[in-house]
């Protein structure tokens, strides 16, 4: 981390010191809440309940908001605008700045910047951002870990003049700026494909053929175990190896998402899952509410299955419109709550077959509705993939900017502004 520093590694013309000579370090409380007239005055107050908006630059909203008596009556404070913020218990080292006059609660800690001559806001919010993974291993606790005030005063930074942070700061603005709109498009994409589900899935729209022919006919009712051959294996964890070219498929192996994300290799060449087959984890250990939900195989010679999952040879029906319906919140849902256990949850084999599927009986309006949603996924995936690669690139950015290994260049009329 940057406190760390050695004084020959500094920058020339950077100043290397603690952090708050540099700006006003202030922290936060709450507002007793046997007081009602202490909350809901309009003062937006950023509490543990706003770590999910924290990261994102400026920080708009906040769950909760306290009033002027609130602060009058606590060690609550106002903070003014462009503020930065950091919390330093649940979510830790987790970071934003103010886009408007805000307090804090107890579990933040908040830097003023003159934005003049000393610190600009934005230097410091990327800084904190660059150093995050050094605040999470400063927490200590048991129960709940947190960073103790003595850290804070202790803290160094370096920092060019104000001129450079400002540059520093607009450039790494531009990443942002993609990244946000990036992420914006995600968002969109996905609530998209979600609407296109619940209104192709259910026969509420309904598609084209091929000669420009709307699809029709009345969707029919099939149990799952009239659609799909279910089969087990035993565990193969003894055949686990790092050097393995192919991959077990377990509990773990199936996202949220009904994505394959296989993890343990295997050396084993036989008992391959063919294309088209579906995996469904039927125990629920993790607790990560995978159970039920289905991957497709889309490689031959390549996956083994392991024990707690079931595999799904579909019947007469195409099978990624199968893995699509589900996977749907309906179906899924309905297979989840089929699932019992005390310690653990497990779907049997007889609850998954009574699953009722409603569908088209054509198999030619099967396929076109997952060609539709096949699009829709590969266009999320893109967007991800390039979501990824620009916070990686101004992570890798930052990494020569905020350390000075990357100096940039200042006009004159910078510095006169």
């Amino acid at each position: 981390m940057a406190r760390n520093l050695a004084k020959e590694s500094i920058p020339t013309g950077w100043n290397y010191d603690l952090l708050d000579k540099f700006a006003t370090r202030c922290s936060g409380h709450t507002p007793s809440k046997s007081f009602p007239e202490y909350w809901n005055g309009g003062i937006k107050w950023i509490s543990l309940a706003d770590s999910f908006r924290l990261d994102q630059g400026y920080v708009y909203e906040t769950d909760k908001e306290i009033s002027e008596a609130g602060i009058a009556n606590s060690s609550a404070e106002l903070h003014p605008a462009e503020t930065v913020v950091l919390s330093r218990d649940a979510g830790i080292g987790k970071s934003g700045v103010m886009a408007e006059p805000m307090a804090v609660s107890q579990h933040f800690i908040a830097w003023k910047c003159d934005n003049a001559e000393k610190l600009n806001s934005w230097f410091l919010y990327n800084w904190l951002q660059l150093n995050k993974a050094e605040f999470e291993r400063q927490a200590v606790g048991s129960t709940i870990k947190t960073i103790g005030l003595p850290y804070f005063k202790k803290l160094k930074i370096a920092v060019p003049p104000y001129s450079e942070q400002k540059k520093i700061a607009q450039i790494l603005s531009t990443w942002d700026t993609a990244i946000t709109t990036t992420m914006q498009l995600l968002a969109n994409s996905q609530q998209q494909k979600k609407s296109l589900m619940q209104q192709l899935l259910t026969g509420k729209k309904r598609l084209l053929d091929e000669n420009g022919v709307r699809f029709s006919g009345d969707w029919k009712l099939h149990l799952l175990g009239e659609v799909v051959e279910i089969t087990t294996s035993t565990s193969k964890s003894a055949f686990v190896s790092e050097s393995g070219h192919n991959f077990i498929i377990d509990m773990g192996s199936v996202s949220r998402e009904g994505k394959l994300i296989p993890s343990k290799r295997t050396t084993l060449e036989s008992d391959f899952l063919e294309i088209g087959q579906l995996v469904m984890p039927k125990d629920d250990i993790g607790g990560g509410n995978i159970i039920g939900r289905v991957g497709l195989i889309l490689e031959a010679h390549k996956y083994v299955l392991a024990d707690h999952v079931y595999a799904l040879k579909v019947l007469k029906h195409d099978s990624v419109f199968i893995s699509y319906l589900i996977n749907s919140n309906k179906v899924n849902k309905s297979l989840r709550r089929r699932a019992n256990g005390t310690a653990q949850l497990g779907l049997g084999k007889k609850d998954v077959e009574k699953q009722v599927l409603h569908m088209p009986a054509s198999v030619a309006e099967q396929q076109k509705i997952a060609a539709v949603l096949c699009t829709a996924d590969q266009e999320i995936s893109a967007l991800q993939q390039k979501l990824d690669a620009l916070k990686q690139e101004k992570k890798a950015l930052m990494q020569q900017l905020l350390t000075g290994k990357r100096r940039v260049t200042i006009e004159k009329k910078e510095l006169l502004n």
